[in-house]
């Protein structure tokens, strides 16, 4: 079996350098998360950059077939939230991201200059939050196992290397035969909820302290860091919500160009613009 993906792989791999129209692409734009840490959905409030690239494969008129890589940052912080100030926790992380997918336009992308599209795949990504001490030094959160991962409750620590699902849509509006330019929104379901290091209830303080060090004590609850002598909160109250899990978006503007093939859908002899490609009978 695995003799035979990998000879269907192969095959599909040539066919798409062969016989398809290649298209490089350059994306760009705004990368957030929805989180513990960033309850509210689709917002830009504490949203960071992001860019990538990769390539489009042209099967059809209408179904491409997408490789790229993107890397951007999310974040948030309880001093920014509605809730949860008390608690006073924040984070950052690097996200390093690559996929594949298919994309499908819903009309002709030959016979109309702006066409809407959806699209959906598979990714593999790369995450490490981390937060900041009073000196300003960075202090990644996951060795430290800020919610007793290692012995409360049977809690193990979460993995840096995860599975996702991309999926979304857009708007592509050709501005020549060679140059497409995409406006893209994807959101990617995730099979974590530790994206911010926050997910269900704090473990007791002392058991914490003495499997985990002091340091996962400081780094679980900061509000005393706002309100002198306020308490450790007790074991199992609630820090996160594990019924929910994270997950990130991006809001992207990306331009695509064609690099080889004979214009994919282009049967009659037209480009995306109605040009002729072959001159020869003129």
């Amino acid at each position: 079996m695995k003799q035979l993906l990998s000879f269907i792989l192969f095959c599909a791999i040539s066919q798409f350098s062969a016989a398809q129209d290649i298209h490089f692409f350059l994306t760009g734009g705004a990368m957030n998360y929805q989180g513990d840490l960033q309850p509210r959905r689709f917002t830009f409030s504490q949203a960071r950059p992001f860019f990538g690239g990769g390539f489009y494969f042209e099967a059809t008129d209408k179904l491409y077939f997408r490789l790229g890589v993107l890397t951007g940052k999310i974040g948030g912080d309880d001093k920014l939230g509605q809730f949860n100030k008390d608690r006073n926790l924040n984070f950052q992380s690097k996200i390093t991201e690559v996929h594949i997918g298919a994309e499908f336009d819903i009309f002709n992308s030959y016979e109309h200059t702006v066409v809407p599209y959806i699209f959906a795949g598979v990714a593999g990504y790369h995450f490490n939050p981390y937060t900041l001490d009073s000196s300003g030094n960075k202090v990644y959160l996951q060795p430290l196992g800020t919610e007793g991962q290692g012995f409360f409750l049977g809690r193990k620590k979460y993995g840096l290397n995860q599975l996702a699902v991309p999926f979304g849509g857009g708007l592509k509006m050709a501005l020549s035969d060679m140059v497409n330019v995409r406006l893209e929104v994807a959101l990617r379901k995730l099979f974590t909820d530790y994206l911010d290091d926050v997910s269900a209830s704090f473990a007791d303080e002392d058991e914490l302290r003495a499997n985990n060090g002091q340091a996962a004590v400081d780094y679980s609850f900061r509000g005393d860091e706002i309100k002198n002598n306020q308490p450790y909160p007790d074991a199992t109250t609630r820090r996160g919500n594990p019924g929910s899990k994270d997950f990130y978006y991006t809001v992207g503007l990306s331009f695509s160009f064609r690099l080889q093939g004979n214009s994919g859908g282009n049967k009659q002899g037209k480009g995306k613009l109605g040009c002729p490609t072959n001159l020869s009978g003129w």
